[in-house]
């Protein structure tokens, strides 16, 4: 679990080899895909980075974060939309992921059209301690 050193922390996807030729038709590569969650005491952002896409939120906008997994690919792999409740995935591996729930709706461009999203998944290298560093910045540990 990564520790809290107040600074800037990033959180690499775990990509598995099956799904990187998907993935890279995506333009989503280990160098294209990150998650990064800042300091409080600079405003604590949370920034994710997914090929040609980016969520971008304040921390005190996460209402909820939990950990998941294993997934189906066809409903984690790459960047997925739910139908069911408008949520973003952004995955790399079906093994684990990190689920965060927003209290307002944040944006993400899909294509052209801007989609607000309730909350998003994303499946990082190390998904309890991201939930955890998650949870203690937004204040809900």
């Amino acid at each position: 679990m990564a520790a809290d050193t107040g600074s800037w922390q990033t959180f690499e996807f775990a990509f598995a080899a099956a799904y990187r030729p998907v993935l890279l038709a995506f333009g989503v590569t280990p160098a294209t895909a990150k998650v990064v969650v800042g300091p409080r005491e600079q405003g604590g952002a949370l920034r994710t980075r997914f090929g040609p896409w980016l969520l971008d939120t304040m921390l005190d906008n996460v209402a909820e974060v939990g950990v998941g997994g294993p997934y189906r690919a066809h409903r984690v792999i790459g960047p997925r939309l739910s139908l069911a409740d408008r949520g973003v995935t952004f995955g790399t591996s079906t093994d684990a992921g990190v689920c965060v729930r927003f209290h307002e709706p944040v944006g993400v461009l899909f294509g052209r059209r801007l989609v607000r999203h309730p909350g998003m998944t994303v499946t990082v290298q190390d998904p309890d301690g991201f939930a955890h560093l998650v949870r203690t910045r937004a204040g809900l540990a």
